[in-house]
């Protein structure tokens, strides 16, 4: 088996179902890779999501509420490929996703390799503006472009599954997804191991955003920011510096140098995302002085 492609869910069955029909056009061969399915907890039923598709090999695992990180670790231990593809399960692979990741990760055992998200929903601005920050971010921190990379997002990320073992997955003290898949990239870093862009190893991201859920995943994103600071300190890395003025400026300004349509909006949106983020890293930091006593992220509910 090449492939065990991972895939946490909580009560989303239509998206997982979405996103399980998506795998099954997929132009790698079907007898090597298998799909494996972890229920985060949820309360809703998964079985028409799960027996609509067929696949060589389809597990669905379940576990109590933990978390995406704990989930992705979950399905990870029980997977049987050499590699471990991880998507979420709002994500649409494209039809030769498997196929650029193996093109890279055959190359290195060493290599994680993450590919091009790219937002499913253009017509919601809330949406839209998430994806405009995540592409900005790797313009930012892989602009070295190939194996120079320095951060992936867990939603369309692929990795050898001894050297995963071996540094022990996501850190499962994240209970939101907000930074754990920062503080793996840091971690697989720091163990010497090298992180590859693959642009033609496409998903496509649909997460529908109101503006309060906008507000708190960018928040949440804050709170973890604040735990990925602490566990670097944990492993003797230091806590990481903050970007200078010049990166947040560029970014807000990113919509106009991207000539996007309504790019006034999406950078308003792009500058109430630093506010938000802001704002969860200070919540996490009074919550530790007041006596919290628990890293942030953990002890925090998972977004539905």
């Amino acid at each position: 088996m090449d492939f065990t492609v991972i895939i946490p869910t909580y009560d989303r069955p239509a998206k997982l179902a979405a996103c399980l029909a998506a795998l099954a056009s997929s132009s790698y061969p079907r007898e090597s890779f298998e799909v494996v399915v972890v229920d985060d907890g949820g309360s809703m039923e998964l079985g028409k999501a799960i027996a609509s598709h067929e696949f060589s090999r389809l597990r669905l695992l379940r576990q109590q509420r933990r978390g995406p990180g704990a989930a992705r670790n979950t399905g990870a231990h029980a997977a049987t490929g050499r590699w471990l593809a991880f998507t979420d399960d709002d994500c649409l692979p494209e039809p030769g996703w498997l196929h650029a990741l193996a093109a890279q990760l055959v190359h290195d055992h060493l290599r994680a390799v993450g590919g091009q998200t790219l937002n499913h929903l253009a017509d919601n601005p809330f949406s839209s503006a998430s994806q405009l920050l995540i592409d900005y971010l790797y313009a930012y921190y892989n602009a070295g472009g190939g194996g120079e990379a320095r951060f992936f997002t867990s939603n369309n990320l692929a990795v050898t599954a001894a050297a995963f073992h071996a540094i022990g997955g996501f850190d499962e003290t994240y209970t939101r997804a907000a930074s754990e898949d920062r503080e793996f990239c840091s971690h697989w870093l720091q163990r010497g191991h090298r992180l590859h862009y693959e642009p033609a190893a496409r998903v496509r991201h649909a997460h529908l955003l109101s503006p309060a859920r906008f507000w708190r995943q960018h928040f949440d994103y804050g709170r973890g920011a604040r735990g990925y600071h602490l566990a670097c300190a944990a492993r003797g890395q230091g806590r990481p510096s903050f970007e200078p003025l010049t990166f947040y400026f560029a970014l807000i300004f990113y919509p106009w140098r991207c000539r996007r349509q309504g790019r006034l909006k999406l950078s308003l949106l792009l500058a109430l995302t630093q506010i938000a983020h802001t704002a969860g890293f200070f919540n996490a930091l009074l919550s530790e002085r007041v006596g919290a006593g628990a890293r942030p992220g953990a002890g925090l509910t998972p977004p539905a």
